[in-house]
């Protein structure tokens, strides 16, 4: 297992051209850090960068003002050391779940035996033995996810980079995998940063909620989570830190108006 990952995000800046118009600032001074093995959840709504923020960590975009550091060194392109989960779970159809899996260790350096040993915990790890012949086609959305899931932990990363990885799931299998995804983070270790849009979502599984907004990207707060697991969704301290989020997210008034327009109906 490696070391978890210590996160620095220094002073982060991202802009593109736009051909005709002025050029447009994505992220602007973006700054948090990540202990080792802490759950971090970025929240905001759509445009403020939060999925940028996640491509400069993976090290797709190298084009940025600022500092990524992990372990106190630059990030300077992709690495096995940083798993990535995406909303869509990318398995390829003409792959087996495990053959899927193993493609993250393509470039790993491993002997056959150790890859074929990590792809087999990685398969008990999210509950899916007996499925290892399986097509993508032959599984669930969420199992398929799960699969994902550990195609993105095999390689044994410091950071696990989830992009809305539940997103696409009905609420009922997406419940589910939020607590799957908690279990799997306490036994693995592994330092987790993921973007979502859902604030029950983050104050379920983090330490931290990373508060960002838009016009441009930039964090407007960090809620610290101190609650004890299993966590209650319904409890009035759940439902003050989601207030909490809320209100740093400007969402106050919106949800004003949609009581308003509840008691009228």
């Amino acid at each position: 297992m490696a070391e978890p990952g210590r996160l620095e995000v220094k002073a982060v800046s991202k802009s593109y051209n736009v051909p005709g118009r002025p050029r447009l600032n994505v992220l602007s001074s973006a700054s948090f850090d990540v202990e080792p093995g802490a759950f971090v959840s970025l929240v905001g709504p759509s445009g403020c960068g939060k999925s940028t923020l996640l491509r400069l960590i993976v090290g797709l975009d190298k084009d940025y003002q600022g500092e990524i550091l992990l372990h106190g060194e630059r990030i300077a392109g992709t690495s096995l050391s940083r798993g990535i989960v995406f909303q869509d779970h990318r398995l390829l159809p003409w792959l087996t779940l495990e053959q899927n899996i193993g493609l993250a260790l393509e470039n790993s350096g491993w002997s056959t035996e150790k890859k074929n040993k990590a792809i087999r915990e990685h398969i008990e790890l999210v509950g899916l033995q007996g499925f290892e012949k399986a097509y993508p086609h032959e599984l669930s959305g969420g199992m398929a996810q799960r699969g994902a899931i550990a195609r993105g932990l095999v390689g044994q990363p410091a950071i696990l980079l989830l992009d809305e990885p539940l997103g696409a799931l009905d609420a009922i299998t997406r419940v589910r995998l939020q607590e799957e995804l908690q279990r799997i983070w306490r036994v693995e270790g592994v330092t987790m940063i993921l973007v979502t849009h859902d604030v029950d979502e983050a104050i379920f599984l983090s330490d931290t909620v990373v508060v960002m907004n838009a016009n441009p990207g930039r964090i407007v707060k960090q809620v610290k989570i101190d609650l004890p697991t299993p966590r209650d969704r319904v409890s009035p301290e759940f439902a003050a830190l989601k207030r909490e989020v809320l209100h740093a997210m400007g969402e106050d008034q919106g949800l004003v108006l949609a009581r308003e327009q509840l008691a009228e109906a």
